[in-house]
């Protein structure tokens, strides 16, 4: 069985700008991490998750590629960090909202029978807790569409 995680994010800015802050690899490394993105179909990147000794956490490296990008409104791209979290995917819907933008994000296809797989689940719950509470700061701090 697989379970996944959905959040939704109301931000005043435009969706361009939004567009912006996931579709750039500095902007991405700043809400999330460092990275070598490009937004383009087919295109294979990583990102570097950095070690937490207090945590007891070495980092990795997550694997992925970019699946699908229709600029200013749907990124989704796949997630492999390693046994349990295999060849999930990561979505990104970006929706007008007023002068600005309702984003639903999904990670989906986390492997809850897998012996770690509801550990993985809630780690991954955790951490985009924290980067989704980056991002709005991150928007913010973007040079408006001229």
């Amino acid at each position: 069985m697989t379970e996944g995680i959905r959040r939704e994010v109301l931000l005043p800015q435009p969706r361009e700008r939004v567009w912006r802050a996931l579709t750039t690899s500095t902007a991405l490394a700043e809400w999330m991490f460092p990275n070598d993105f490009e937004p383009r179909v087919g295109h294979r990147f990583t990102f570097q998750v950095p070690p937490n000794p207090k945590a007891n956490f070495d980092g990795l490296t997550v694997r992925c590629e970019v699946l699908e990008c229709e600029s200013p409104s749907r990124l989704v791209f796949s997630w492999s960090a390693g046994a349990p979290v295999e060849d999930t995917r990561v979505s990104f819907l970006l929706e007008p909202d007023g002068k600005g933008t309702k984003l639903l994000f999904e990670h989906t296809g986390f492997d809850v029978a897998h012996p770690f797989g509801s550990q993985a689940l809630r780690g991954a719950e955790f951490g985009w807790a924290k980067m989704l509470g980056q991002l709005p700061t991150v928007v913010t701090s973007l040079i408006a569409d001229v």
